[in-house]
């Protein structure tokens, strides 16, 4: 007799938020003295992101994070944003 284990559905859905958490925690920490530049390749072993991942990321926090204030700021060479407390 074999017991089966169904996968969880939202295992995709948790990943990508505590992604999301994680990367909005820390901008609110490094924004928490006012605003602050960054690119995502530039921060990515910090938040252990990809850059890509973070583009992405940031772009929902943009519309969702009510505690920051995200702005995609120039492109040169990757995207900047700007990022403060809301």
């Amino acid at each position: 007799m074999s017991a089966t284990v169904n996968p969880s559905t939202n295992a995709s859905a948790n990943d990508d938020r505590s992604k999301e958490e994680r990367l909005k925690d820390y901008l609110l920490d490094r924004a928490q003295d006012g605003e602050m530049y960054f690119k995502g390749k530039f921060i990515s072993e910090d938040v252990d992101l990809s850059p890509k991942e973070i583009g992405a990321l940031m772009v929902k926090l943009r519309d969702s994070a009510t505690e920051l204030t995200v702005e995609k700021w120039s492109y040169t060479g990757a995207t900047t944003w700007r990022v403060e407390p809301a």
